[in-house]
Formats: C-alpha cells, structure tokens, sequence
C-alpha cells in the first residue's frame, strides 16, 4: 500500500512538472489578420514595411506571428467577407490597408484592435473621431496626400497643360477628398479638370483612351482601381504623348513621368510600430493615430521622352531625389 502511495506521487509530480513545462515554455503563437483592397506595389510595400516593423520589436512571422493575408480583389464587398473572416477567427489583432479595407474592419471587428494604414481621411471616414489618442480599439496612419502642392509642382514641369485628366473610381470614399482639393486646384490656375470614372481595374485602359484628344496631361490620385492597372495608362499616354503624372512614388517606375509622394514601405512601417506597441500591452485608444510623413520627388526621364516631353532637365537634376535618364538607369538618388 505503501509503495503504491509513492508510485501516486511521483505520477502527480511527473504531471504537475508537466503542466508547469506548458505554461512556461509554450508562447501563444500570435495570429494576425491582414486585409487589403487590392494589389499594387504601393500597398504591397505597406504590407512588407508593417511586417519588418513587428520583426523588429520581437514579433517574427512564423516564431512569434502568423498572418492571415487577404486581398479583396478591388471588390468592396470581400472586404466585409474578410473581415468577418478575421472576427469569427478571433485573431489578436486586424492590420487594414486602405480606406475600404479599414471601413469594413472596423464595422465588423469588435474587441479587437484594428491598425489602418494608407488612409486618406480616417476621422472623414469614420475610422476613428479624432488624430491623436482615440479611445477606440482603432489606430493608424494616414497617407493623406498633398495634392495642391504636387499638382502645383506639375504644372511648373508641363506649364503649358490646361486641360487635365484623372481617372477613379467614384465608389471610392478615400479618393473623392483627394479629387475635390485636385479639382480646386486646376482651376484656381485657370484649368479645368476631366474626370473619367471606373468601377473595376477592368474599365481603366477604356478610360484612359476616352480622355486623348480632351486633356493635356494626366495627374491621377489614390484611387487603387487605377493604380492597379497603371500599365494601361502608361500604355494609352505613351501611345498619345499624354504627360502623365502619380501622387504615388510606386508608379514612377510603372510608367509615370514624376511623383511627389510617400514611401509607403514606411507608411506600413510607422503601423507596424504602433501595432507592436498593442501587442506589447498598450491600450489602442491610447496609441494615437497619426499622418505620414516624409514626401519626395521622384522623376523618369525615359518616361518624359516616351511621352514626348521636354523636361528642364537642369533643374530636375537639383530638384529630383531620384531620377532615372532617358535610358531608364538611376542617376540619382537610391
């Protein structure tokens, strides 16, 4: 009896060791769910900078993380499908890229901290009320473009454009800021603006061709269904010598001749920051959210002569923080 008695202990002791190893040595794998409109370098490049951001402060896809990525195809509607998805899935924590994205996250996603990035207006949208510490379980960063100053900057390279095209889709919330303040623009310089409107990436080459002959140049904004089938406007202004300039720096090496804009590795980036701050134990409503920063002038001189468009080169040469010659080599800049 009495060595049965010990056999007993040493088989709960084994037990309890056990149970002790699991909670010491086992760390909850962290899941988190990562939803996108559509696919384009821009956005792509938010994604890796979010990514690098959380490896960086201890969060390693794979040993700490696994993300659950999904694309809504440009369609809006996927992205209620995907975010309840990731609410069903109870995941730890909801990255959103882009304004539809972001929308529907956080419509659907309750308890669960939500992290936007590439944004145009999120308290205009209704993500958040305010910049700054929200109280919400949302948080992010905003890329809000300067439109009137790169509009300005375009004019200065094409001074002879009046007419100016731009190609979106109207269904998009996050563009109709930036297409309000552009509009302003062109006309408080005795320009006019000429909209072309799409509803899928499908429609975009068929747009473009429906502006030639009615604009000088082309300057289109965040509007992902655009930017998703960039090559089909680089394809329709190169083919018309339509000057054709993006609010994105992605898109100069796509086909547009400049853009003043963000790098978007960075914008994913700064939220990857404020997310491994949440995963660390921050309240989200605490964690303000923010405006990008850091804006520069990238410009193709391969593009401009493809286009048929004299560029003061002299100038570019001190303005540029890239800038590629009319054989497409980098001459300046990273």
């Amino acid at each position: 009896m009495k060595g049965a008695k010990i056999l007993l202990a040493i088989a709960v002791s084994l037990i309890l060791c056990g149970v002790l190893f699991l909670q010491v040595g086992h760390t909850k794998m962290i899941r988190i769910g990562e939803t996108q409109i559509v696919s384009h370098p821009a956005l792509d490049n938010d994604s890796k900078g979010f990514k690098t951001a959380l490896a960086e402060e201890g969060f390693v896809e794979g040993k700490d993380v696994t993300f659950d990525r999904q694309n809504a195809q440009g369609e809006q509607p996927n992205c209620y499908t995907i975010a309840q998805k990731f609410f069903d899935d109870k995941v730890d924590l909801v990255h959103a890229i882009s304004t539809p994205s972001a929308q529907a996250a956080v419509k659907v996603v309750k308890g669960i901290p939500i992290v936007f990035s590439s944004v145009t207006d999120p308290v205009q949208t209704g993500l958040i009320p305010r910049l700054g510490p929200t109280g919400t379980n949302v948080t992010g960063v905003s890329d809000r473009w300067p439109i009137a100053l790169q509009q300005n900057m375009y004019q200065d390279l094409v001074p002879q454009a009046k007419r100016w095209g731009t190609i979106y889709n109207p269904g998009d919330i996050n563009v109709t800021f930036h297409i309000k303040e552009m509009k302003e623009t062109i006309e408080a310089m005795g320009g006019k603006l000429i909209e072309a409107h799409v509803s899928s990436s499908a429609e975009v080459m068929q747009a473009a061709q429906s502006l030639v002959g009615r604009v000088d140049a082309i300057h289109f904004t965040s509007d992902n269904t655009s930017v998703a089938a960039f090559e089909s406007i680089a394809k329709v202004c190169n083919e018309n010598d339509i000057p054709l300039f993006a609010g994105d720096r992605d898109s100069v090496p796509r086909g547009a001749i400049a853009a003043y804009g963000l790098d978007y590795f960075m914008v994913g980036y700064t939220a990857g920051k404020k997310a491994a701050r949440i995963l660390k134990g921050e309240d989200p409503g605490e964690v303000p959210a923010g405006m990008a920063a850091g804006f520069s002038l990238w410009v193709n001189l391969k593009h401009a002569k493809e286009q048929n468009v004299k560029l003061p080169s002299t100038v570019l040469q001190k303005a540029a923080d890239k800038l590629w010659d009319e054989n497409g080599n980098v001459i300046k800049g990273e």
